[in-house]
């Protein structure tokens, strides 16, 4: 049986992850124009972007075989509660034979999680699983702390293009690890690499840094984002993500992380939670600006309720602690073209509001 998974970030993790337990798998090749006519095709109207995304991308891997397909869903008002088995159901009406393992909301249906893990974990003894286990989660990390690592270098780079290449010949460094001691190794491996990358000396007063907020999906897929933290880091700026699988794995399995101080910060705005991530983030803004970052660009599929929510409050957000947020709607008839030019005129706003600031100060 042929195991695969959404394509979605970092999915070498994936890959290993499923490899190290010694299942036969299917990677999804990275989203195209294909995918997404493929899955608004075979998705209901309503369906929010990243429900037509995954469907798009479920069924270019069942073409390619695959007969069990594991991802996360979601709960709470949100609709990516109900993803799995939809998708299941529209999967196998167009003949497929795939079963989908959902983890919905880690911790809430016990009974049901256990299971799905015993399901994945197959007759791998219950200390491989484990072992393989802290592995994933070491790479998972380092990956993400990585990649968070050169959005803050790119803008500064004297080659063009040297720190993305040195990311690829991390996350291929990575993928030749099976052990633990070769995952330490890669590391220390990477921090020498990225190290070794020529950057301009640029005053702190001088680097502008942008947040990215929004549901996680649309956030950390690079591929339907218009490639954001990169176009941001292309026009000067650094640029850093609210979500990242690794710290999703912390809160969502271990109960780790600060992800339960940033919904203390958005409870002001949005007193409870009402589905997807619309109250982290609002969290996310106020803490980007108690951070000092220059402004924020805030992700939303079209249609998406918790986001919509999220939207409304903004505006009060971003009067509140004068930090500017620019709202980009993401779906599949969104224009690269007209979302450029928001987000260019956006960046030259804040850097003239930022010399500006910086010439009172000296006069």
């Amino acid at each position: 049986m042929k195991y695969s998974f959404p394509y979605l970030g970092n999915v070498l993790v994936y890959k290993k992850l499923m490899e190290m337990l010694g299942y036969e798998v299917v990677v999804p090749p990275r989203p195209t124009q294909k995918t997404i006519d493929l899955g608004t095709k075979n998705s209901p109207e309503f369906a929010c972007f990243p429900y037509k995304m995954l469907m798009g991308n479920y069924i270019e891997v069942c073409e390619q075989g695959a007969g069990i397909i594991v991802s996360s869903g979601g709960h709470g008002p949100c609709r990516a509660g109900f993803y799995g088995e939809l998708h299941e159901r529209t999967l196998r009406h167009m003949g497929f034979d795939v079963e989908l393992i959902i983890f919905d909301s880690i911790k809430r249906d016990l009974r049901g999680d256990i299971s799905k893990f015993f399901r994945l974990k197959g007759k791998n003894s219950l200390r491989k699983v484990i072992s393989t286990g802290r592995i994933i989660l070491r790479m998972l990390k380092d990956l993400d702390e990585f990649d968070k690592k050169i959005h803050t270098m790119i803008p500064y780079e004297t080659v063009h293009g040297s720190c993305l290449k040195a990311f690829e010949e991390i996350r291929m460094s990575y993928d030749r690890c099976w052990t633990m001691k070769e995952t330490e190794m890669a590391y220390e491996e990477a921090k020498e690499l990225l190290a070794s990358i020529k950057l301009e000396e640029v005053d702190e007063r001088d680097k502008i840094r942008i947040g990215v907020v929004g549901e996680i999906f649309v956030v950390i897929e690079s591929s339907i984002n218009m490639d954001i933290e990169n176009t941001l880091c292309s026009l000067g700026c650094e640029a850093e993500r609210s979500q990242y699988i690794g710290e999703w794995v912390d809160h969502n399995f271990f109960g780790k992380g600060r992800e339960k101080e940033i919904l203390k910060m958005g409870e002001d705005y949005i007193e409870i939670i009402i589905g997807g991530h619309a109250k982290q983030n609002v969290g996310h803004i106020v803490d980007y600006s108690k951070r000092g970052f220059d402004g924020v660009v805030h992700l939303m599929p079209f249609a998406c309720l918790p986001e919509l929510v999220s939207q409304s409050v903004i505006p009060r957000i971003s009067e509140d602690y004068g930090i500017p947020v620019l709202t980009l709607a993401i779906d599949e008839q969104s224009g690269k073209a007209n979302s450029m030019t928001r987000i260019e005129a956006f960046v030259d706003l804040i850097k003239n509001s930022k010399r500006k600031k910086m010439a009172a100060k000296t006069a």
